[in-house]
């Protein structure tokens, strides 16, 4: 390979890498100009580097550790948001950059380019048209609930009763929205007051957190209710309650 057909290639990925970029880097997404361009350029010359090396550097070789090397990177652009996910269309398309920065590096010119005016099309074009989708298709069977959730416990035992919400929250498919302490009139007592939410009723979930905080000495009563909803939920007798601070 000739340096200037190098330097061309090279070029290319730069300019069809940095094209997808912009779209992205307009909409603000994690992986923008830079990274999208980076991308295609790292795999152009990846791909070239085949060139290069004797024996068993096939560009399918070279080509199979881009794809598997990049899952890597379009992992870290993927963040969960609650019951949602965010980063998917950008992981996607970094995988789709490192795709015609190899076409580049391999000499494809047209069809990287193809490539890339299908990348861009794909998330200018079909991104009001998957909005209007959403829009016109009934809600899914599972929709967020959200629960309100109440436990009070002795002042000295609140650190330790938040914490074990926390620790308990996370081996449940419950969503922590919001987290907070208020004192009662009497200064020995506090309600730890937490906002949770999950895809769908977890109701036997919830009996399970009332069941784990419940056997804390400290706790002298637990509730839950579902919010805008009529049924009042679950509490803990306030006889158990009783027996535990006469």
């Amino acid at each position: 390979m000739h340096f200037a057909d190098f330097l061309f290639r090279l070029a290319l990925a730069f300019a069809l890498g940095a094209l997808i970029g912009a779209e992205r880097q307009w909409r603000q997404k994690l992986a923008g100009l830079r990274t999208n361009s980076l991308v295609s350029i790292g795999s152009a010359l990846f791909a070239m580097l085949a060139a290069f090396l004797p024996g068993d550097a096939s560009p399918g070789r070279i080509a199979a550790q881009i794809v598997s090397g990049i899952g890597f990177l379009g992992a870290g652009v993927i963040i969960r948001d609650g019951i949602n996910v965010r980063g998917l269309n950008t992981a996607a398309t970094l995988w789709c950059s490192a795709a015609i920065g190899t076409l580049c590096g391999e000499g494809r010119h047209a069809f990287a380019a193809a490539g890339a005016l299908a990348v861009v099309l794909a998330n200018v074009v079909l991104r009001p048209l998957a909005r209007r989708i959403e829009t016109t298709t009934p809600a899914a069977a599972e929709d967020e609930v959200s629960y309100a959730f109440t436990c009070t416990c002795l002042t000295a035992d609140e650190a330790h009763v938040r914490a074990l919400l926390l620790h308990s929250i996370q081996t449940l498919p419950l969503t922590l929205v919001s987290l907070d302490s208020e004192d009662s009139a009497d200064a020995r007592i506090v309600h730890v007051r937490a906002e949770l939410r999950s895809a769908g009723r977890q109701d036997r979930q919830l009996e399970q957190l009332v069941a784990r905080l419940s056997l804390e000495k400290g706790v002298s009563r637990i509730r839950w209710e579902i919010r805008g909803s009529d049924p009042p939920g679950c509490e803990l007798p306030a006889a158990l309650s009783a027996s535990r601070h006469g």
